[in-house]
């Protein structure tokens, strides 16, 4: 039995990382809504956080970071990489070991987020079965949530001017800025999280229950 369990998972979990790859080096990874473009790269750490647990959520979200440090640093380099990377550079601009704390940290305590929220809710409502959506939904919103914010903080904090002179504009705009890119993007990421978790890993822990049972 507990090989069966040993095998689920892994297969779980190597499904879970293969669609984190496809999203994170492929531009099915990218969502247009409007003017702005969502991103899918959180939607496996949100999901493997709540059916696989809070430590495999955090494993997922380290991968992700890879992901995008490989792609920052070598696929496709934008102006702004130097966040993300130590390894690039633009004119005198250099990323440094703080690039490698915004790429990594922010996707890990995203699977951190999304598994504690789902369980401490799930115990809590446990006999409110009408509340059975809120866990998933609240998971994968505070999980995509936290990304956004750890990421935007960490830019502000170790690369403002760096970062503003980057993107042609002025430090004393920057802090207006990020809060508009949280709103923009990260609201509808946020919600996006919400939906995927509710509408995929619901479904998968009630056919995985029932399996139990039977």
């Amino acid at each position: 039995m507990k090989t069966e369990k040993k095998t689920l998972f892994l297969a779980q979990f190597a499904l879970l990382l293969a669609i984190e790859i496809v999203v994170c080096f492929t531009p099915l990874g990218s969502i247009p809504i409007g003017p702005i473009v969502a991103t899918l790269a959180m939607i496996p750490v949100i999901i493997t956080a709540i059916l696989l647990g809070v430590g495999p959520g955090a494993l997922m979200g380290g991968f992700a970071g890879l992901c995008s440090f490989l792609v920052m640093t070598f696929v496709s380099p934008s102006p702004t990489s130097f966040v993300f990377t130590p390894f690039y550079s633009v004119g005198d601009i250099h990323g440094n070991g703080w690039s490698l704390v915004i790429c990594f940290v922010p996707r890990i305590l995203t699977g951190v987020v999304a598994g504690l929220v789902f369980r401490l809710l799930q115990r809590a409502l446990a006999k409110r079965p009408k509340a059975k959506p809120l866990p998933y939904i609240l998971g994968g919103a505070l999980g995509s949530l936290t990304n956004t914010a750890l990421v935007m903080a960490g830019i502000y904090v170790f690369f403002g001017q760096s970062y503003a002179e980057a993107i042609g504009k002025s430090y004393d705009l920057l802090l207006a800025l990020i809060g508009m890119t949280v709103l923009t993007n990260g609201v509808p990421e946020a919600v996006l999280g919400a939906l995927c978790a509710w509408a995929v890993c619901y479904p998968i822990q009630k056919h995985l229950t029932k399996a139990q049972l039977g």
